[in-house]
């Protein structure tokens, strides 16, 4: 049986969250569970819910509280709702400082409705989608640094079985298929997990992912 995905919309322009929430009600596997037209309005409500969404689709500018505003507050007190940033902004800069503070996407609002579909399956199902942009923006000069380093620019060293970790977190595989193929048990696996996400400074699994691929630990191909 298909997981239902619980899906939040929070964007103050009415055309297009009509249009997007029309959308959403009509696929099957998706339900949408709540529409807010600004990041205030969305957060009082959620405290009232008791089944939290799963994805949150996002515009960046809103009145009240802005997008980067709102991931942060969902960071700190609502981390199981992934966000997937909707966008008309392409900038380089704004996706990669997205997805480092732990947005597990970002799509520009001319997106088809079948990419939108596929990146919230992604990111339900894997913690992070990755587009040919996303890739550019966080593997462009102003996004990096030489060496390795985690978020705040510090230096930092990866062992060896970190990186193989790293690489098949990268790979899409669960805890329990990287113990097997490491011949380690789940156990070790998450605390060399916990470990990279300490380490990188990273907030969750696409966010590791995203560091990966900066530091071309890992190679996406589309």
């Amino acid at each position: 049986m298909q997981n239902i995905i619980n899906v939040a919309l929070v964007d103050d322009q009415v055309l297009f969250r009509e249009g997007i929430a029309s959308l959403i009600k009509n696929e099957a596997g998706f339900s949408l569970t709540m529409e807010a037209d600004n990041g205030l309005d969305f957060l009082s409500r959620l405290k009232t819910m008791n089944d939290l969404p799963d994805i949150l689709l996002m515009d960046m500018e809103m009145p009240g509280m802005d997008g980067m505003q709102l991931n942060d507050e969902l960071r700190k007190k609502f981390p199981s709702i992934k966000v997937i940033v909707l966008s008309v902004h392409a900038g380089e800069r704004l996706m990669a400082r997205m997805i480092h503070a732990g947005a597990s996407g970002y799509l520009l609002k001319n997106c088809n409705k079948d990419e939108l579909l596929n990146a919230i399956q992604s990111v339900f199902n894997n913690g992070f989608y990755i587009t040919p942009a996303v890739l550019k923006a966080i593997q462009s000069p102003a996004a990096n640094t030489k060496g390795v380093t985690n978020i705040q620019s510090i230096p930092i060293e990866i062992s060896r079985r970190e990186n193989e970790v790293l690489q098949l977190i990268c790979m899409e595989l669960s805890n329990a298929e990287i113990a097997e193929k490491l011949f380690i048990s789940v156990r070790t696996v998450d605390g060399h997990r916990n470990n990279l996400l300490a380490k990188t400074g990273c907030h969750n699994t696409a966010g590791l992912v995203l560091f990966a691929v900066k530091h071309r630990i890992f190679e996406v191909i589309f």
